[in-house]
C-alpha cells in the first residue's frame, strides 16, 4: 500500500511538474534540492510511474556510496508499501537485490560504469538520475560524460537528471547543454551556529593523521551539546579511525553511541537510518556519508570537527591514499543543515569563526587530485584514451593522465598508443583498480584462484589498524575474524573468486603467496632493506617501518599501503608483506636494468657494471674500460653539476669569456653566447677534441678554457679578427699607459689614475659603448666614477681637485685638466724630464 501521506509531505513534490516538463522538452535537467526534500526518493518513483500516475518507465538512480544506494532503495520500497527487491531494488558491488518487476534500480556509480561498458545503449532504461553530483566524485563525473555521449550518439531518448543538494548547479547545467535548472525549496528550520574552537592550538592534519587533542575536544563538545540541547546529536568526523577513538571517549554518556560509515555493518546502518525508538537519546558519529546521501531522523544538534578525507596522489613517489583536509564551506553548510531538518537546531563548529572565511568554497573535484589509472582505463575502453572528447566539468590533469597511462601500459591494459587491449577490457570488468586487477589475473596461476582472491580483497579495502602492518598476518586475522570488515572481506572474496579459475598454484605458505600478490599489484613499491627498519623502494622512495614492527628484519618487502609524514623524506609503511629477491625480480622485472653505467658521482667519473631494479642496486662491479661516449657523458654531467670551474681558467681566459659575453650582449650574432648553459649545450663546438680524450676529473683540469673558447669566435665570417678592435683587452690612455678593461659587469670598466686622462675630453668607447671610468688617486684609491668624462671635467673635477691637491701636493692639479698633458709622474719628475 502506497504511503501517500509520507509522499505528500516531501517538499520536492512542488518541483516535480517543472522537472517533468523539462524532461519532456529537453530530455535533460538539473534538479537542485536541499537534503531531506525527497529528491532521492520521490523523484525516481514519479519518473517511473510508481507515484502520481503516468506510464511505467524503468529508472536507474546512481548513488556515490553503497550505504546510500541501499538506504535509498529501502526507503522508496517502504514508501510504496513493499520491500526492496520488488518494484524497487538495488545493486552494489557484491550484492544485487532486484526482481522481475523491478523498475527503479538504485546502483552505485561504479556499478553503472560497468554496465555502460557492457551495454552502451542501456537497453530498456528510460531515465538515469545521477544523485549527489555536487560531491564531484570521479565515477559520477565519468558516468555523466559517458551518458552524454550515449544521448548524443545512440540514445537521444534517454532522459538524464543531475541531482544536486547545493545551489551550485550552473556548471552541470552547462555540461548538459544548457539544461533547465529546477529548484525545490526545502523545509528548513533555523540553525544556531555555536563556534567552539579548542582552547589550545592543535596541529593541522597531515596525511591520515589527526591531532588526538582535536578528537578529545570533539568528544568534549559532544558532551557539551548533550548537556545544552535537546534531541539527538550527529557528529561529523573524517574517517573510521577517528570515529572509533571519539566513541571510546564518549563511554558513559547518557545516550546510545552509534557509528555510521561505509564499513559499518548493515544492521547498524539500518538502525541509524530508522531513527530513535524514543527510549533515549542518540549520538551518531558519522563520516561525510551523512552530509547529503543519507537522512538521519531525530537529529537536532550537529557537532562538526571541520575535517574531511579526500584522495591525493604523489606521482613522483607512486603513493596514493586518502588524506585529511579541512572541510569546505559547502560541506559545512550541508552538515549544519542536518540540525534543522525537523525542528530548530544548532551546529557546534570546532573551529574559530575567523577561520571560516579562509576555507575552500567547495570540495576538490576528485578528477583533479586522485589517481587516474582506473579512470584512464575506463576512457580507453570507451574509445577515448586521453578523454579529450568527453564532456567533463574539469579536464583531467595532463601529468596525472600520463602517470596513469604508464601504469596501464606496465600492466598490459593498453598498448603503446594507449588503445585498450583484450586484457585491459577484462581488467576493467573486475571492479578493481588496474593494479589489483593485474594482481588477480597474474597471481591466480601462481598462488591459486581462491588465495589470490583473498589477498586482492584484502588490498581493495585496507584492513583495520588492529590487524597490524603485516599483510600475511592481516589475512589470517580476516579469515578468523567476526567483525564487519571480515564479513565484507569474505563477500568480496566470493565475488573475485568467480573471475579466476582455481587451478594449480595453490600450494605453499601463505606468507609467500601474500607477498607475491602484493608485489604484482605494486611493483614500484618493492623495497629492499637498508637497516634499522629502513627500506628503499625500486621507485627511489625511502620507506620506514614503525618501531616494534615484526617486518623490520625482512630483507625485502612488497609495500601495499604507505604515506609520507610531514617533513619526512621517507614514506611510512602501514601495510606490507615479506618477499624474497626472486619475487622482487619477477614482479618488478620491467624495471630491471643490467649493463654498463658511467656517471659523475663523488666529484669524479664512476664506471661500473650494475644490475638493479629501478633504484635498488642488486650487484655492482667496477668497469675498467668504459665506452668513451659514456665517459664523455659523465664528464659533461660533472660540468653541469659542479660548473665550468672544473676546467683550467687563467686570468686571460676569464677575461676572454667576459669580452665575448659583452659582445654577444651588445652586438649579438655572430658573437657567441658564452653563458654557462650555452657552453654546456655546445661542448662539441669548443671542448673537442680534449673532452673526448679525457677520462677523469684531473683531465678536465688540464684543458685550457681560454684556448678552447677561441674555437667559438666567428672565424667563418671574418669577424673574429675584430675582437681586439671591438672589445680590446686594454685601452691606451693619454699618458701612454695601456690600461686593462674589465668586462665582467653591466658596463665595461676602465680604472685609471686621474692625471693619466688629462687632455682627454670624451669618454673612451668599446663597441660603441662608453666605458665606466673609475678615476683613481695617485695612490690608486677610488676618487670618482663617471661615464661622461666631459661633464666630470666641467662639474665634478673642481671638488675632487680640492680634496686631492692637499693630500697629494707633489702631483700636478691644473685648474683646467683638458688643456694640459697627461702624466703618470709627480711634478718633480716632470720637471726633471723637461730639463
Amino acid at each position: 500500500m502506497i504511503r501517500t501521506d509520507a509522499l505528500d509531505q516531501l517538499p520536492v513534490r512542488t518541483a516535480v511538474p517543472a522537472l517533468e516538463r523539462s524532461l519532456d522538452d529537453r530530455g535533460v535537467a538539473v534538479l537542485c534540492a536541499p537534503p531531506g526534500t525527497g529528491k532521492t526518493t520521490l523523484v525516481p518513483l514519479v519518473l517511473a510511474g510508481l507515484a502520481g500516475g503516468g506510464p511505467v518507465r524503468r529508472v536507474v538512480v546512481a548513488e556515490p556510496r553503497r550505504i546510500a544506494a541501499r538506504a535509498a532503495a529501502r526507503r522508496m520500497a517502504w514508501l510504496i508499501g513493499e520491500r526492496a527487491g520488488g518494484r524497487v531494488g538495488f545493486t552494489v558491488r557484491g550484492e544485487r537485490v532486484v526482481g522481475r518487476d523491478t523498475v527503479v534500480e538504485v546502483v552505485t556509480t561504479g556499478v553503472l560504469l560497468q554496465r555502460l561498458q557492457r551495454d552502451q545503449e542501456l537497453a530498456g532504461v528510460d531515465a538515469v538520475i545521477i544523485d549527489e553530483c555536487h560531491e564531484r566524485h570521479l565515477d559520477a563525473d565519468t558516468v555523466a560524460a559517458f551518458l552524454l555521449d550515449v544521448r548524443e550518439a545512440i540514445r537521444p531518448d534517454l532522459r538524464l537528471v543531475a541531482a544536486s543538494a547545493t545551489t551550485d548547479a550552473q556548471g552541470w547545467a552547462r555540461l548538459l547543454g544548457d539544461a533547465p535548472v529546477v529548484e525545490a525549496q526545502g523545509v528548513s528550520h533555523p540553525v544556531e551556529v555555536v563556534w567552539a574552537p579548542p582552547a589550545a592550538p592543535v596541529r593541522p592534519p597531515h596525511g591520515m593523521r589527526v591531532d588526538p587533542a582535536l578528537l578529545t575536544h570533539v568528544a568534549a563538545t559532544v558532551r557539551r551539546a548533550l548537556a545544552e540541547r535537546d534531541g539527538d546529536v550527529l557528529c561529523f568526523l573524517p574517517g573510521v579511525g577517528e570515529i572509533g577513538r571519539v566513541a571510546g571517549q564518549l563511554a558513559g554518556v547518557a545516550a546510545e553511541v552509534l557509528q555510521v560509515h561505509g564499513r559499518a555493518p548493515a544492521a547498524v546502518q539500518d538502525a541509524v537510518l530508522a531513527g530513535s525508538s524514543g527510549e533515549g537519546r542518540r549520538v551518531v558519529l558519522a563520516t561525510s556519508v551523512a552530509e547529503s546521501s543519507l537522512t538521519v531522523p531525530g537529529v537536532r544538534v550537529v557537532v562538526d570537527s571541520g575535517l574531511a578525507r579526500e584522495p591525493r596522489t604523489d606521482h613522483a613517489r607512486g603513493l596514493s591514499a586518502l588524506t585529511t583536509v579541512r572541510a569546505s564551506q559547502a560541506a559545512g553548510r550541508q552538515r549544519a543543515g542536518r540540525a534543522g531538518r525537523e525542528a530548530p537546531g544548532a551546529v557546534y563548529r570546532c573551529w574559530a569563526q575567523a577561520e571560516d572565511g579562509r576555507l575552500a568554497r567547495f570540495p576538490s573535484p576528485e578528477i583533479k587530485v586522485a589517481d587516474l589509472a582506473a579512470f584512464a582505463l575506463q576512457t580507453a575502453c570507451w574509445g577515448d584514451p586521453d578523454a579529450s572528447g568527453l564532456a567533463l566539468l574539469d579536464p583531467p590533469p595532463a601529468g596525472a593522465m600520463s602517470a596513469a597511462r604508464e601504469v596501464l601500459t606496465a600492466v598490459g591494459a593498453v598498448d603503446a598508443e594507449g588503445r585498450v587491449t583484450d586484457r585491459g577490457v577484462r581488467m576493467s570488468r573486475l571492479g578493481l583498480h588496474p593494479r589489483l586487477a593485474r594482481a588477480l589475473l597474474d597471481g591466480a596461476d601462481e598462488v591459486g584462484g581462491r588465495r589470490v582472491a583473498e589477498v586482492v580483497a584484502l588490498l581493495s579495502e585496507e584492513p583495520p589498524r588492529e590487524y597490524g602492518d603485516d599483510l600475511a598476518a592481516a589475512l589470517r586475522a580476516a579469515r578468523r575474524g567476526g567483525d564487519g570488515y571480515a564479513a565484507r572481506w569474505r563477500q568480496e572474496v566470493r565475488r573475485l573468486s568467480s573471475f579466476v579459475a582455481d587451478a594449480g598454484g595453490g600450494s605453499g605458505p601463505d606468507d609467500a603467496a601474500v607477498g607475491l600478490v602484493a608485489a604484482l599489484a605494486f611493483p614500484e613499491r618493492v623495497a629492499r632493506a637498508r637497516g634499522e627498519g629502513a627500506f628503499l623502494m625500486v621507485s627511489g622512495t625511502g620507506a620506514e617501518l614503525r618501531d616494534g614492527s615484526g617486518l623490520r628484519s625482512a630483507p625485502w618487502l612488497a609495500v601495499a599501503v604507505a604515506d609520507r609524514p610531514a617533513h619526512s623524506a621517507s614514506a611510512r609503511v602501514r601495510l606490507a608483506a615479506v618477499i624474497d629477491e626472486d619475487t622482487a625480480r619477477m614482479a618488478a622485472g620491467h624495471l630491471r636494468f643490467a649493463g654498463e653505467e658511467v656517471h659523475w658521482a663523488g666529484g669524479d667519473v664512476v664506471a661500473r657494471r650494475v644490475e638493479r631494479l629501478g633504484a635498488v642496486e642488486l650487484s655492482v662491479r667496477p668497469l675498467k674500460q668504459p665506452a668513451q661516449e659514456l665517459v664523455r657523458g659523465a664528464l659533461v654531467e660533472g660540468l653541469r653539476r659542479e660548473g665550468l670551474g672544473l676546467l683550467r681558467w687563467t686570468r686571460e681566459s676569464e677575461q676572454l669569456r667576459e669580452r665575448l659575453a659583452f659582445l654577444h650582449r651588445e652586438l649579438g650574432e655572430p658573437w657567441p653566447d658564452v653563458s654557462r648553459d650555452a657552453l654546456l649545450e655546445r661542448t662539441d663546438r669548443w671542448l673537442e677534441p680534449e673532452l673526448s680524450r679525457a677520462r677523469r676529473r684531473s683531465d678536465l683540469a688540464r684543458i685550457d678554457a681560454g684556448q678552447a673558447l677561441r674555437r667559438l669566435l666567428p672565424w667563418a665570417t671574418g669577424e673574429a679578427v675584430r675582437l681586439d678592435e671591438l672589445a680590446p683587452e686594454r685601452i691606451e690612455v693619454p699618458s701612454g699607459s695601456r690600461i686593462r678593461v674589465e668586462y665582467g659587469g653591466a658596463q665595461p670598466v676602465l680604472a685609471v689614475k686621474l692625471q693619466e686622462l688629462f687632455g682627454l675630453r670624451e669618454t673612451p668607447r668599446v663597441a660603441g659603448v662608453p666605458v665606466l671610468v673609475h678615476l683613481l688617486s695617485p695612490a690608486g684609491r677610488p676618487a670618482a666614477v663617471t661615464a661622461d668624462l666631459a661633464s666630470f671635467w666641467q662639474d665634478g673635477y673642481r671638488a675632487v681637485r680640492a680634496e686631492l691637491r692637499g693630500r697629494y701636493p707633489k702631483h700636478p692639479w691644473p685648474e683646467d685638466p683638458t688643456t694640459v698633458e697627461a702624466t703618470r709622474f709627480t711634478k718633480a719628475r716632470l720637471k726633471r724630464e723637461q730639463e
